[in-house]
């Protein structure tokens, strides 16, 4: 398994030269297991107890979870821009440098290059995926950093996740539900138990999801029997509630009690999450600070609307499992009812180890174009694929080569009353939103 690094690496100048290595030289893309990185790790001296640092697991709602803390902390008055606050978060859409942000601000290719000459000299003859690699990179650049607050999104899973290398102050669990079934197991109890996995000793976590499988509080009773720490359980220590005028809501604990909060532009369950978060921050938390945030907290691929592009609006989500289908099936319907849209026309590819059926069903009935297309990536699932899944539903089906195609057709066929959803990956909304974002 292990390839030797005798190869001209130091003559590597360009981040893209290094990602392109690291893309070929471990024999899988996906080997789960803190082993081989944690051996790096030591080598490296690996240590982020300078800062506080807040771990989000979960199958769907991590990145918009982060994305609500970090702007939380980069606009309160106790915390604040000049003590530093980093996200590392994968996968990304449009540039890797996505990945690490220190003040909102995506890092530069030096400092991930000079990451990566260290972790080449330091790993000799151990091989390490690419992900594995590039964790270890963004860590490194931390070290040298050293921002007050480090919020780190979970790859996969969570016990066996890179990102697993480091004891956390806070530990967060958004939703489990059925993803990575190749890797995490077949159920949402064998799943709860691989997110539970990044839970400590003594800890404070923090559990989003209001149908939590037992494992996850199993495991998180057996950590705190004997050891501290505090769990807090949504709908138990932290409520939501919707409030009847306006489309606001409010949000509680024994602490503190917001009221009149906005509809937020990402899920209202990940920002409940994210308050239970700010609270054990002891940040100031007021119905006007926290709707502040909310009107400046977007993240691009989730639930993104892109309007009049082409006299269409185009709303972009990087949803691929059935749980995610099902959020984003609300908020189509959401939408129709406030922008009054006629038809929607939706884009769509996914990769082909992915529950396509179950994600497609979610929207059946919202979808009145279907308009599949293939990914140029070894996961992929082909044009017939997709259409095979699709035709299990509707008849309204038009397939392409890629991805381009088929939503270049989907925008000359829609009016300027229609929406326009691309769905169901990363390399789907990637492909996409980069031709909107400069048009």
């Amino acid at each position: 398994m292990s390839k030797s690094n005798s190869s001209h690496y130091q003559d590597f100048t360009n981040l893209d030269q290094w990602l392109y290595y690291l893309e070929n030289l471990h024999s899988s893309e996906i080997e789960l297991g803190l082993a081989r990185i944690g051996k790096v790790a030591q080598r490296l001296a690996i240590d982020l107890s300078f800062a506080k640092v807040i771990t989000v697991a979960g199958t769907n709602g991590k990145g918009t979870t982060c994305a609500f803390i970090e702007n939380s902390l980069l606009n309160s008055q106790t915390h604040g821009l000049e003590q530093g606050v980093a996200v590392y978060s994968s996968p990304h859409i449009e540039r890797f440098n996505e990945r690490l942000r220190i003040n909102k601000q995506d890092i530069d290719d030096q400092p991930l290059i000079d990451a990566f000459k260290a972790i080449e000299h330091a790993r000799a003859e151990i091989s390490l995926s690419y992900y594995e690699y590039t964790t270890l990179a963004a860590l490194l650049v931390l070290m040298h950093v050293k921002p007050a607050f480090i919020i780190l999104e979970v790859g996969l899973g969570g016990r066996l996740d890179a990102t697993n290398l480091i004891d956390a102050d806070i530990a967060v669990v958004t939703t489990v539900d059925l993803d990575h079934q190749d890797f995490l197991g077949n159920d949402k109890e064998t799943i709860g138990f691989e997110k539970a996995g990044i839970m400590r000793k003594g800890q404070d976590i923090v559990i989003g999801d209001a149908n939590i499988p037992k494992s996850v509080l199993t495991h998180a009773g057996t950590l705190h029997a004997h050891h501290g720490g505090r769990l807090f359980l949504r709908e138990s220590e932290f409520v939501i509630k919707n409030e009847s005028t306006q489309r606001q809501w409010q949000w509680q604990t024994t602490k503190t009690r917001l009221k009149g909060l906005k509809a937020p532009f990402i899920p209202q369950d990940n920002v409940a999450t994210a308050l239970m978060v700010l609270e054990k921050l002891e940040l100031t938390l007021t119905s006007d600070f926290v709707n502040r945030v909310i009107s400046i907290t977007k993240v691009a691929g989730r639930t993104e609307l892109i309007e009049h592009v082409n006299q269409c609006d185009v709303i972009l989500d990087v949803g691929h499992n059935p749980q995610a289908t099902r959020y984003l099936a609300n908020h189509i319907k959401q939408l129709k009812a406030q922008h009054n849209y006629q038809k929607v026309f939706a884009v769509v590819a996914m990769l082909g180890d992915k529950d396509i059926s179950a994600s497609l069903l979610s929207l059946k009935d919202d979808i009145d174009f279907w308009y599949a297309g293939a990914l140029s990536v070894p996961r992929a699932a082909t044009k017939e694929a997709m259409q095979s899944k699709l035709a299990e539903f509707t008849e309204a089906i038009n397939c392409f080569d890629n991805v381009d195609e088929a939503f270049k057709m989907a925008s000359e066929q829609a009016s300027s009353s229609d929406l326009i959803l691309v769905f169901g990956s990363f390399f789907t909304v990637a492909k996409i939103r980069s031709q909107l974002i400069t048009c």
